[in-house]
């Protein structure tokens, strides 16, 4: 008898299920050109069906559209994944240093007015095409970046689905604010959470954990400058006891750890620590692109803000811009050759977010990549760093109906993806060009 119940309460919710699953309305994309994120060439006449927030199917130019369907005809767009940022800062706006850089944020700036900048950021990257970002973290922010997040998920805001790593950690002496007199200094806030000693690592972990932080974000290194030799020699922060004290705390809540490294000793102590990605990699030596590679250990090396925004090449941040670009370039380099794991990042908010965030494309492919494998670094490979496969970063069955397209072929011309036209997130269009009209 109690099986009898349990196998019609079963049938029951099975069925309400399925005729809610009916009932959600259907959205139909047809698709001139098609890059799923995951084949290795481009799909011609496709039509994608979506009910409700996810991809129901993908069939060719004959297939049926079910009766209701809202058609969407993108002619002979490109259709792509919706983009992966995989390190944004929500809350820096590359605010210029003549009228005050970054101090200003966290002397000036209130936390209210920050939130409504970020706000106006998510909405930008949205509208660019990027349906997904990992934040790294609020500079000075506290967990604002969790706000914007729920704010999202609950619709009151538009803006991409958000992992969160919120305050971020580095040690005493490894972030700004700086050089203020010292009788101040002690009173003065940080861009991130000090911490100082093993146990304070792991505390700031838990804390950040608890509090609802996605990631876990660590500054292995801080300043960087070139020697008497015109070497790139950077900073390091945390000591291998304090890495390993977060990497373990945060994996044994299953989740990762991020770690902010130019190179050097702080890189060296990253990997030995646990580190799950490194970002920025200015300088890898080849011993450690072969530690990476035999731990799985990813790398965001966040190319264009340090290419595209050098300082005056006649002073010394000139020089230093100059040293870490030639080191960033052959370390990238390295870690194609190598088969490393690689997902596209920007530092946007380093750079306003007013600019192109997907001004990152066109140096990938200038230093080796082909337009579909940088692709690939903002779609599938994004997706598996943030353990999402098959759920976003990909046009397939059952992956959430996040969508772009650009008018042109970013395989040819990888620039165009600097012109997203169409956007929409969880089924739900954001922006669409004029000539895309459903029907």
């Amino acid at each position: 008898m109690k099986l009898t119940g349990f196998l019609f309460a079963a049938f029951f919710a099975s069925s309400a299920l399925f005729a809610q699953t009916q009932a959600d309305p259907v959205t139909v994309i047809r698709a001139g050109t098609l890059i799923d994120g995951h084949s290795d060439q481009p799909l011609k006449n496709r039509t994608i069906v979506i009910r409700g927030n996810r991809i129901a199917s993908i069939g060719d130019a004959s297939a049926a559209i079910p009766t209701g369907a809202k058609v969407i005809d993108l002619g002979n767009a490109t259709v792509l994944p919706g983009l992966i940022d995989t390190h944004t800062h929500l809350f820096l706006q590359g605010e210029d240093e003549k009228l005050g850089g970054y101090d200003i944020q966290l002397l000036k700036f209130s936390q209210s007015y920050r939130a409504a900048r970020a706000t106006v950021s998510a909405r930008r990257a949205l509208e660019q095409g990027f349906t997904t970002i990992r934040d790294m973290e609020t500079e000075g922010a506290g967990y604002g970046d969790l706000g914007i997040k729920q704010a999202v998920n609950e619709g009151w805001i538009a803006g991409p689905r958000i992992f969160a790593s919120t305050r971020a950690i580095s040690t005493t002496g490894g972030y700004p604010l700086e050089g203020y007199a010292p009788e101040i200094m002690r009173d003065l806030p940080r861009g991130v959470q000090l911490i100082d000693g093993p146990v304070e690592a792991r505390k700031a972990a838990r804390e950040q954990l608890n509090n609802g932080a996605d990631w876990i974000k660590v500054y292995m290194t801080h300043r960087s400058w070139t020697d008497d030799k015109g070497n790139l020699v950077s900073q390091p922060t945390l000591t291998l006891e304090e890495i390993k004290a977060i990497t373990d705390e945060a994996h044994g809540w299953r989740h990762k750890v991020a770690c902010h490294s130019y190179g050097g000793e702080g890189l060296q102590r990253a990997l030995d620590g646990g580190c799950d990605s490194i970002e920025h990699g200015l300088d890898i030596t080849d011993a450690q692109i072969a530690q990476m590679k035999r731990q799985g250990t990813w790398y965001v090396p966040t190319l264009a803000i340090y290419y595209l925004d050098s300082a005056d090449p006649n002073t010394e941040a000139g020089k230093r811009d100059k040293a870490r670009w030639s080191a960033h370039e052959a370390s990238f380099k390295k870690a194609m050759a190598a088969g490393i794991k690689i997902a596209f990042g920007t530092d946007v908010g380093g750079f306003p977010w007013k600019d192109s965030i997907a001004r990152e494309f066109p140096v990938m492919v200038r230093l080796g990549m082909t337009p579909l494998e940088a692709i690939r670094c903002a779609t599938q490979h994004a997706a598996e760093l943030l353990d999402m496969q098959g759920q976003i970063g990909t046009i397939a069955p059952g992956a959430f109906a996040d969508i772009v397209a650009v008018d042109g072929d970013p395989i040819a011309h990888i620039d165009v993806l600097q012109n997203v036209q169409f956007v929409m997130k969880d089924g739900t269009i954001y922006k669409s060009a004029g000539q895309w009209q459903s029907q």
